[in-house]
């Protein structure tokens, strides 16, 4: 589809990870030649904009422990706002100050991110699971990639995030990272950074030091006991692009200077997928022994 090796950056929305920084890097990259489209969540900015228009915040935490942002239709209106009004705009901006033509676009533009609302979602509130019916988030159905390949095409840097759209045409949160894995797969990208604010997938999530270099993951389920929240999202959408044909998936350290080439040389985390059979022998094993 791309006459060069694609990659697919995601800069994570943790306050603590360096944007500009991978501007900078990407910037530089794109100038010696790689083709480059970056991905981008805004956890910290959308937090400060609820705070500043008085929208309360909530988490939904799943039966198997993975987090997810509660989106009524208030927060809704931040996430959108916090994304393409905020955040977008400074990323373009700091690729034009590197001299790299950017065009920034939501998952609505172009119907490039379908997403399927979900009626309902498994929430465990104070031990017990409940159904929560007016979340305004979705999951990925169809990439169409047309207007980000013509972007590539023509020599830019396509800079996307959420809001999806829905089967109704109307704008649905979607998971950012999952997003840039489905992007990944649909334009058939060959790598997939996932740039966040650890250092990778940790051993002891209490020690930063314990970083794992590589990490294998069930084709199912849970992709990892030991992950939750953000990580463990991040597992699930290394889990799609790789299921979807990307041949490298990390998850590297956003706060580090040259995050992109870092990750590149093998920084951080790379994740595969065990096979189904090894998993399946390696759970049956663990039930023994417990």
């Amino acid at each position: 589809m791309i006459t060069k090796p694609l990659t697919v950056v995601k800069c994570g929305g943790n306050p603590a990870v360096d944007a500009a920084g991978i501007c900078a890097d990407i910037a530089r990259l794109v100038h010696e030649g790689h083709s480059i489209l970056l991905v981008h969540g805004g956890s910290g900015e959308i937090g400060r904009l609820a705070g500043r228009l008085d929208v309360p915040q909530r988490t939904l935490v799943a039966p198997d422990g993975v987090s997810t942002r509660y989106t009524d239709p208030d927060t809704l209106d931040v996430v959108v706002l916090a994304l393409a009004g905020a955040v977008k705009p400074r990323l373009v901006a700091e690729l034009a100050r590197h001299h790299v033509p950017a065009a920034g676009l939501t998952g609505m533009d172009g119907g490039m991110l379908r997403a399927r609302r979900k009626a309902a979602v498994r929430a465990v509130v104070d031990g017990r699971t409940v159904l929560v019916r007016d979340n305004h988030s979705g999951r990925i159905a169809t990439v169409h990639p047309e207007l980000p390949l013509t972007l590539l095409r023509a020599g830019y840097v396509p800079v996307v995030s959420p809001p999806a759209i829905d089967e109704h045409d109307q704008p649905v949160n979607v998971d950012a990272d999952r997003a840039a894995a489905a992007l990944a797969t649909a334009l058939g990208a060959d790598q997939l950074l996932l740039l966040t604010g650890a250092p990778g997938v940790l051993a002891d999530p209490g020690d930063p030091t314990s970083v794992r270099s590589s990490v294998r993951i069930a084709p199912s389920g849970a992709p990892d006991p030991s992950a939750t929240g953000g990580m463990a999202l991040k597992l699930i959408a290394a889990r799609e692009a790789l299921a979807g044909g990307v041949t490298t998936v990390r998850i590297a350290d956003g706060r580090v200077p040259d995050p992109v080439s870092r990750a590149l040389a093998g920084a951080g985390t790379t994740v595969h997928v065990a096979d189904a059979l090894a998993a399946e022998g390696s759970s049956r094993e663990e039930a023994i022994r417990v």
